[in-house]
């Protein structure tokens, strides 16, 4: 390297990024627009004008690349004596990043541009690594303990930082519980973390709920002031930000698939999870049963039947030849124990003596209160192969699993059954906050699709929804 190709490097974020990235890999790093957009932010970080930035933009749009991996190596070649605290929601992706890091500081191509940065002999932990001049990158997982390390050094000029990548899961951001978790160990344990009121946190993350730790900080949480980089996949214009990763009709296919998906992670504006988080206008109708493969009975039983609000309900699904699922009956009431078992086994009966469709294969239930002793009764009683369905998650979670399907027309409803809009009502009445009256439908209709669809993951995006005949 010349001379002024080594000065640029040291100076400039984004050919420091390219440089390494072709040493590294290879091949070169394509280039747009927004990667200078995140390296000038993080270049003010360094010269101190930026104490608090957070960055918000897709994933796999670059952002660990060039804000964490090589952010932290560049920073370590003119600041040798750095501290950094790497997090992100996983310990294991946090001290992966740290081993990219230090992978690129070992890199040929690293030591031509700072010949002055060398890392310590010992320095082989993924998670932790040194400089012989007393720098150090720590990773760790959100939610983990930080005891012993700081990061940043006591003085004005820049000295390391408190990196955090992404700190929610995407699949638990809709639990109250675990996206609360995150905010307490941001409050608790990261910010007790900087060495010095000078030490910047910077956070690059894709927004998952409008309560998310982006969401809590820019609303004032920890009574900081951030700026805040959002790069969202559209712009104002309706162009995309970057038509080398996806075009624009990619990304409206991906919209059409999971509107509220879309609408946080790629576009950086996180809907509202309240009534509509599912809309009766996604489910497809049908007036004539197509061919069915198989049948199978979901079923969700009463916590406890003396409750006014509790339902129990039964619903027979069948997987159709065109790889949707069909609702092809449904009985629901409060039913006392005795009679809940002779209402199950009587659907039960009603569609095996029914030979149009494909066989029924199984009853499902949930495996829990009422449930477990209906399940009890029926495999002593009735030769009828139930199933126990375990759920582990959140009734949120579970629905926000499976509302992409829904959306994409592979889950059909009759047209016209008694049931269907008492059905419809209740899903569009479903809530985040479990305001809803009641969701005894829902559940049965979750467990259907994680049954029968979501194994087919090769059926083919973009069905066109509406009346089947």
């Amino acid at each position: 390297m010349t001379p002024d190709e080594i000065a640029d490097n040291r100076t400039d974020l984004l050919k420091f990024t390219k440089t390494m990235f072709k040493a590294r890999k290879g091949q070169d790093f394509v280039e747009n627009w927004h990667h200078a957009e995140i390296c000038n932010a993080l270049e003010r970080v360094v010269i101190g004008q930026t104490k608090r930035l957070i960055i918000n933009m897709p994933p796999r749009y670059s952002k660990t690349e060039i804000a964490v991996v090589n952010f932290m190596a560049w920073c370590m070649g003119n600041f040798p004596d750095s501290e950094f605290i790497h997090a992100s929601y996983s310990s294991r992706l946090a001290a992966n990043n740290s081993y990219q890091t230090r992978s690129s500081v070992q890199c040929e191509k690293f030591a031509e541009i700072f010949a002055d940065c060398h890392l310590m002999n010992d320095s082989k932990a993924r998670d932790e690594w040194r400089t012989t001049d007393g720098g150090c990158v720590y990773a760790t997982g959100a939610e983990g303990t930080i005891t012993g390390y700081g990061a940043g050094k006591l003085r004005e000029t820049f000295g390391g930082a408190i990196i955090i990548d992404d700190p929610h899961k995407a699949g638990e951001a809709t639990s109250d519980v675990m996206r609360n978790n995150v905010i307490d160990w941001f409050q608790t344990t990261v910010e007790s973390r900087t060495n010095s009121p000078n030490t910047p946190i910077i956070l690059i993350m894709q927004r998952l709920h409008e309560d998310d730790l982006t969401g809590w900080l820019l609303r004032g949480g920890n009574g900081e002031k951030w700026e805040h980089l959002c790069i969202p996949v559209l712009d104002s214009q309706d162009n995309p930000l970057w038509p080398f990763k996806h075009d624009r009709e990619t990304l409206a296919r991906m919209e059409s698939s999971n509107r509220y998906v879309f609408s946080g992670q790629y576009m950086q504006r996180p809907s509202p999870l309240g009534g509509g988080i599912i809309k009766g206008e996604w489910f497809g109708r049908y007036k004539v049963t197509p061919k069915i493969k198989h049948r199978k009975i979901f079923g969700d039983t009463a916590q406890k039947t003396a409750e006014r609000n509790d339902y129990s309900v039964f619903e027979c699904w069948g997987q159709g030849e065109d790889n949707r699922i069909y609702l092809l009956d449904m009985i629901r009431g409060k039913w006392e124990a005795p009679e809940l078992k002779r209402r199950a086994v009587e659907f039960w009966s009603k569609h095996a003596a029914n030979t149009q469709h494909g066989p029924l294969r199984k009853m499902v239930i949930e495996d829990k209160a009422s449930g477990t002793g209906l399940i009890q009764d029926i495999k002593r009683d009735a030769k009828i192969p139930v199933q126990g369905q375990q759920r582990s998650v959140d009734k949120l979670t579970r629905v926000m699993d499976v509302v992409s399907y829904i959306e994409s027309g592979y889950v059909m409803i009759p047209a016209d059954a008694p049931f269907t809009s008492d059905f419809v009502n209740e899903c569009e009445a479903f809530t985040a906050n479990d305001s809803h009256a009641h969701d005894d439908q829902i559940d049965p209709m979750c467990d259907a699709i994680n049954d029968m669809l979501t194994p087919a993951r090769d059926i083919p995006m973009g069905i066109t929804m509406g009346v089947a005949y």
